[in-house]
């Protein structure tokens, strides 16, 4: 299956580990299975208001999503998602259903929400359709999975970062360094995850994120408050561009559900989730993507968000405000 593409670039979603490890996932199957690219070269993509990508932005001899919404674009070659919500309109899911119909898109874009990850999705078609060894990737794969599907056996466990993946999740849903996660990517399926925490560019970025971390916190605890089993927090006025989603649980074990307000240098965001270890069987939980998509937003089943324009905090609040109204009613 050699060709003369030379390039093929990879969005991902950004400042997020299963994004980073699908991404990494990815490139990997590509060299082992299509061998048809001499360069790869990676973009983080982040829910904005006004869209995902712009058509130019598609500018490889193949262009590939991983982790993210669908673009209706000819210039798209591989997708790969398992969000609920991976359709910004109708129309995008219209379009990949046509492709999936004619046969002309099956072996290159894939969707399932079934899956916990989209790294252990993509490397379930990637044997499966492909014949990858996937093996030696079992580790990766099983991290993923922990934290992209909040399966963590505590909130301890998720907020006080003892193992090296969970260093690795802060780095890469904290820092603000655009470079550091492209850095990260080829060595999430080429090097031991205990060894990357070891590198000299990893430890240097780990030591302020800590403190960060720390910081982020004590911030939590001073300005969440849980009402109905709805715990909600407002910290736009100490712009951030990230902090670990299990914080309030961790603070607050018996909240049921989290609706928080943050902002960073390109949205306000509305950040919605469901307690993993809340108590409640499954079949009384609120859909939480369902929620975020009547605003624009989307996710999973016990977790999403919405995004607006940084200059929209007071929209952003007053929608926080109706989520965590309508979550208390349930």
């Amino acid at each position: 299956m050699k060709g003369t593409a030379l390039n093929l670039r990879i969005f991902y979603h950004d400042h997020c580990f299963d994004g980073a490890c699908s991404a990494s996932l990815f490139t990997r199957f590509h060299r082992e299975c299509i061998g048809s690219i001499s360069d790869f070269s990676y973009q983080g993509l982040v829910h904005k208001a006004n869209g995902i990508l712009h058509e130019d932005e598609l500018a490889g001899a193949e262009n590939a999503i991983v982790d993210f919404k669908y673009t209706a674009s000819p210039k798209l070659t591989w997708w790969f998602d398992h969000h609920q919500s991976a359709f910004l309109t109708p129309a995008d899911q219209l379009h990949f259903e046509a492709g999936q119909l004619d046969g002309s898109q099956k072996m290159r874009q894939f969707f399932d929400p079934n899956y916990i990850s989209c790294t252990g999705f993509i490397a379930h078609i990637a044997s499966t359709n492909f014949g990858m060894d996937v093996a030696p990737l079992r580790d990766l794969i099983y991290w993923a999975n922990i934290v992209d599907g909040a399966r963590y056996e505590s909130a301890q466990a998720a907020v006080e970062l003892a193992e090296p993946a969970m260093k690795l999740t802060l780095i890469i849903e904290s820092s603000p360094d655009a470079s550091l996660i492209p850095k990260l990517i080829p060595l999430l399926t080429s090097t031991a995850l205990d060894k990357i925490i070891e590198l000299p560019f990893v430890q240097e970025a780990i030591g302020p994120l800590m403190q960060q971390h720390i910081a982020a916190i004590e911030l939590i605890r001073n300005r969440a408050t849980v009402n109905g089993g709805v715990l909600t927090f407002d910290i736009t006025d100490q712009p951030t561009e990230g902090y670990s989603k299990f914080i309030p649980y961790y603070l607050h074990p018996d909240a049921t559900y989290v609706v928080g307000l943050s902002k960073s240098s390109f949205r306000t965001k509305i950040s919605v989730g469901t307690n993993p270890w809340t108590a409640l069987p499954a079949d009384k939980l609120i859909n939480i993507a369902a929620i975020c998509e009547r605003y624009g937003g989307g996710g999973h089943a016990r977790v999403g968000a919405i995004s607006f324009p940084p200059d929209r905090e007071s929209e952003a609040r007053t929608a926080a405000a109706e989520v965590a109204t309508e979550l208390r009613s349930a």
